[in-house]
């Protein structure tokens, strides 16, 4: 059997135009930015991580124990005035723990008024240090 070896020809809509290989961008331009900036790859590290390629710095989360107090403070207060038929959020929550912990051995019912106020006071202290995280990280990073 003989093998034919087909010669190479140009696609149909390419004409007989070569490709080029894609060239890297070098400098980066924009109407809103003055000066150009490099096209730099965002996985390389500058020697911050002994070498490693890495996507997030080290300390990504940047955790301030300011933040968890201020916070903490900053909810505890709020929901601590009485403001549900004479009683607090952090009130109800305290004594539907204490109503729930009467019966021990067996865990409180779905219908149990419990559930609702621990989503609710929960939700509003993770909104709260949320939030504190965000105002505070970017009054000390200067964004605003």
């Amino acid at each position: 059997m003989a093998s034919t070896v087909a010669a190479p020809t140009a696609v149909l809509g390419l004409g007989s135009a070569t490709l080029a290989s894609p060239k890297r961008a070098t400098l980066l331009t924009s109407e809103f930015v003055r000066s150009p900036a490099r096209a730099r790859n965002p996985l390389t590290v500058c020697r911050a991580s002994g070498g490693k390629y890495t996507c997030f710095e080290r300390n990504w989360l940047r955790t301030d124990f300011n933040v968890i107090g201020f916070g903490l403070i900053g909810w505890i207060a709020p929901s601590s005035i009485p403001a549900i038929d004479g009683k607090s959020l952090t009130g109800l929550f305290f004594e539907s723990i204490g109503a729930e912990l009467a019966h021990f051995p067996i865990g409180p019912a779905l219908t149990s008024p419990f559930w609702l106020w621990l989503i609710t006071w929960h939700l509003g202290l993770f909104l709260c240090l949320t939030f504190g995280q965000i105002g505070f990280k970017g009054r000390t990073e200067e964004y605003f």
